[in-house]
């Protein structure tokens, strides 16, 4: 009797078996991969159709050199002021309620929703009124407004990313540290900003990498003058605009290029942190 049990258990453990998951990861793959595809034939395509003499020749230029020089400088700023800017915001709006909250939480999206080209104009209105109107000179058309431009979009990025990360943080960690003499500024410092600091990172290495790719409100805000307020993006605008196609594309690829270093060096010092 005992084998015909264990046979009609087993006969059972069969017919009630889960279906193979081999369609659904296949579907998986089949998605992402087709996505992943498309990226790297973009760029293959872009390597296929410029050659390393176009992209020699593109660093040999002036232009391309300062604009280089500018994008590397206004990008390292924009992110410095984005970080000091998003660690207080996504701290607030994830430790504390307050009136209009919802309303602040949909203010600071705003920037990722709109079309970055509104960005720009409003900015170029806001500094025709006091209290900016007496700076614009200064602002308007120059430097300044290239790191501003960018500020404007990377920071929302850079807030939403803090936020997420504070979330993810118990808030038992401050409660225990205040119950054993801490403020919550000694608390902050010493007990939540360390836990966030891959947060931190991420939010960084995001504002830069935005900041980077960033160019209708540098177009409209700071213009696109050469040697003056002339970034990587407003670089391959320019070289577009007169024809120069292996020469778009020689900067273009310089951007990815610059843009892979900091997220490939964003990870691995991120990974040696998580391992430490």
């Amino acid at each position: 009797m005992k084998p015909s049990v264990q046979s009609d258990a087993v006969d059972a453990a069969d017919e009630f078996r889960a279906p193979s998951d081999a369609p659904f990861l296949i579907g998986l793959i089949v998605l992402g991969g087709t996505y992943v595809g498309i990226i790297v034939l973009m760029f293959l395509a872009d390597l296929a159709f410029t050659d390393s003499e176009s992209i020699l020749g593109a660093l040999r230029e002036p232009e391309i050199q300062y604009s280089i020089k500018l994008s590397l400088i206004s990008c390292t700023i924009s992110t410095v002021l984005s970080v000091w800017v998003a660690v207080p915001i996504g701290y607030l709006m994830s430790r504390f309620q307050f009136g209009g909250k919802n309303a602040v939480d949909a203010i600071l999206d705003i920037p990722i929703v709109l079309p970055p080209l509104v960005i720009g104009i409003s900015l170029l209105i806001l500094f025709n009124y006091p209290p900016f109107e007496w700076i614009s000179d200064h602002v308007v058309f120059e430097i300044p407004a290239v790191i501003l431009a960018q500020f404007m979009v990377a920071c929302a990025f850079a807030v939403r990313t803090m936020r997420v990360t504070f979330d993810q943080i118990p808030a038992r960690f401050e409660d225990v540290a205040m119950t054993l003499g801490c403020n919550r500024s000694q608390a902050f410092w010493k007990v939540i900003l360390p836990q966030a600091r891959h947060g931190v990172l991420a939010a960084a290495t995001l504002a830069w990498a935005r900041s980077l790719g960033e160019f209708g409100p540098i177009l409209v805000f700071a213009g696109s003058t050469r040697m003056r307020t002339e970034v990587l993006p407003t670089s391959v605008y320019l070289e577009m605009q007169a024809g120069n196609t292996k020469g778009m594309l020689a900067v273009a690829l310089i951007m990815v290029a610059a843009a892979a270093v900091v997220l490939v060096t964003a990870r691995l010092f991120g990974m040696k942190r998580l391992n430490a």
